[in-house]
């Protein structure tokens, strides 16, 4: 698309200065393949990003479960968004079911594991899919409340637990 708009930058020149000359529309087309190539290394490089915290998220176990976040399809590649101009990632993911009483547990490790991967620069929001718990807007308070996740993380069950989560498989 990027080229397409960049041929009719250039017609559209030719037609108006009909006196510019043709190495001159070279030029321009020249500019405009530059800039497409740009365009598309920023597209590349973002779905690198997101597969790469994908990658981080993916392996953690289910605090329940004997699988993984990913194996239970509570975490995917599309629930990832990342603004690299904001240095902002946002993580949604899906509860197995509607009342999971582990969704803050799950929350939990997900924020750990990417504050643990990530550079610290990076702002990092987790919320649960829409409509897909029960208490979600009460999920969501809790997860991205710094007071809260700091409290959770001092207590030692509960970051045993996110730890066990964590720890890499080997299977």
């Amino acid at each position: 698309m990027c080229m397409f708009v960049c041929l009719y930058v250039c017609v559209l020149f030719k037609l108006v200065n009909v006196k510019a000359s043709l190495s001159y529309v070279y030029v321009c087309l020249l500019v405009c393949i530059y800039i497409c190539i740009l365009y598309l290394s920023s597209v590349r490089m973002k779905c690198f990003v997101i597969l790469t915290i994908l990658h981080h998220v993916r392996d953690i176990k289910d605090p329940e479960h004997p699988y993984s976040l990913e194996e239970l399809k509570v975490v995917s590649e599309d629930a990832i968004e990342v603004n690299d101009e904001q240095s902002h990632v946002t993580v949604t993911f899906t509860p197995t079911v509607e009342h999971c009483s582990m969704a803050t547990v799950i929350g939990l490790c997900i924020r750990v594991k990417l504050m643990r991967s990530l550079p610290s620069h990076y702002k990092v929001d987790i919320r649960v899919a829409p409509g897909t718990h029960a208490t979600e807007t009460a999920v969501n308070k809790q997860l991205n409340d710094k007071e809260r996740v700091a409290a959770a993380l001092e207590n030692p069950n509960l970051l045993e637990m996110v730890d066990e989560c964590l720890a890499p498989t080997y299977s």
